[in-house]
């Protein structure tokens, strides 16, 4: 069964996509979230963000689809809760993405 993974897509001004998740990305749903960022990108390479705000946890197989996406587009931005910032980093998902912590959350998953 998969896990609980929420996803919505919108676009700025801009026209560049925001892709927000809410839940867990792990090997049971990595293919729902690599098909939401393909339908996001519409294969251009215009920069993308991906919200990952409301996701405690991220398994290698998220981290790996952020590092595809990463080469995909002209620049990832990356808004993680607290949680992921560590992981996120010693990864070098950091190095080569715009990795921000979400602003309002605390290390306990609540408004800070």
């Amino acid at each position: 069964m998969a896990t609980l993974l929420t996803l919505n897509t919108y676009r700025g001004a801009d026209g560049a996509p925001t892709v927000v998740a809410e839940g867990e990305i792990d090997l049971s749903n990595v293919d729902v979230f690599t098909e939401e960022l393909n339908n996001a990108s519409a294969g251009t390479r215009q920069p993308m963000t991906v919200d990952l705000s409301a996701v405690k946890y991220l398994d290698s197989a998220g981290i790996n689809v952020l590092f595809t996406y990463s080469d995909e587009v002209d620049r990832l931005h990356l808004i993680v809760h607290p949680f992921l910032m560590r992981v996120l980093t010693i990864s070098g998902l950091s190095e080569i993405a715009d990795v921000l912590p979400a602003e309002g959350v605390d290390r306990e998953g609540g408004l800070g």
